[in-house]
């Protein structure tokens, strides 16, 4: 669904399964903005966005956070892990475009 919305808005988007498999495809190829959920398999988004934020050759491509954990401590918690920005499900998808497009002018 956040695939499709971000391409609605005009935006190329790269998708992957899990976790782990973000982080090899970043190793691959460069990307502008990552959007994570928290609950993925294999690795949860505060990991997956921890070793991007650690890792000099990512460290400086912007993360959102999109997740059905909207409370505060979530939201705290995934900025705390680097997140550039924190979106809580549900959400409209003007929300995300516009959250995405101004972290890329950024």
């Amino acid at each position: 669904m956040i695939s499709d919305i971000l391409k609605e808005g005009g935006l190329k988007v790269n998708s992957v399964s899990d976790g782990m498999e973000a982080l090899e495809h970043l190793e691959k190829s460069k990307a502008d903005l990552v959007v994570l959920d928290i609950v993925m398999p294999k690795m949860n988004g505060y990991e997956v966005c921890r070793q991007i934020k650690g890792n000099p050759k990512t460290q400086n491509v912007p993360v959102v956070m999109c997740s059905s954990k909207g409370e505060e401590f979530d939201r705290y918690w995934g900025m705390k892990q680097g997140a550039d920005a924190y979106i809580a499900k549900p959400f409209e998808p003007t929300e995300l475009i516009g959250t995405v497009k101004q972290l890329l002018r950024g």
